[in-house]
């Protein structure tokens, strides 16, 4: 197995370059289980971050960071757009999402009481990596629809062409890479 070695937050990790078809290869970054990773990446982003009333992530990647997020500025809560709807949701409104990583069509819920929670409030969209920005849209229309007010779009990474995005504060750029393990993008 062929490795990307990055530095973010100031920390080193070796990703593992997997591939997502013939000709495209990406590097993995999960965050699930580093909590050193995920306190610093947290603690830099923050010092990014404009002001704002909530922070909403999608299932599942996002929830280590946004509650890392939370948790260090004291925010009592943070909100999550869910992949299926559970036995406690009420008054659920969703959207279809595309993501690079996932191979067939998912969905993104929200709960009405989160949803209620969010109008008319300012909210910011964090993720672990955005990519093609599918995921980012889908969080964006499910806050849209709530009523909320999106103040910005952050993550750790921004890899492949949504490191040339203006509109999304990351912390490094994650490049796309060929079946060799070269850098293409």
């Amino acid at each position: 197995m062929k490795y990307y070695k990055i530095k973010v937050a100031g920390l080193e990790r070796d990703l593992p370059i997997c591939r997502v078809s013939d000709g495209l290869y990406i590097a993995g970054f999960v965050i699930f289980g580093d909590q050193e990773l995920t306190v610093a990446c947290a603690r830099e982003l923050l010092k990014m971050a404009p002001d704002y009333d909530y922070i909403i992530t999608a299932e599942a990647k996002g929830i280590p960071l946004a509650h890392e997020m939370a948790r260090q500025r004291s925010d009592s809560k943070y909100i999550l757009a869910r992949k299926a709807i559970k036995l406690y949701m009420t008054d659920v409104f969703g959207i279809e999402v595309h993501s690079i990583t996932t191979e067939k069509v998912q969905k993104l819920y929200i709960d009405g009481k989160d949803a209620a929670l969010m109008k008319g409030k300012r909210v910011l969209v964090v993720d672990d990596v955005i990519s093609t920005g599918e995921s980012l849209r889908a969080v964006e229309e499910l806050v849209n629809k709530a009523g909320g007010l999106i103040v910005g779009r952050m993550a750790i990474l921004a890899e492949g062409e949504a490191a040339k995005r203006k509109d999304i504060a990351f912390l490094e750029k994650l490049p796309l890479f060929d079946a060799d393990g070269n850098i293409i993008g």
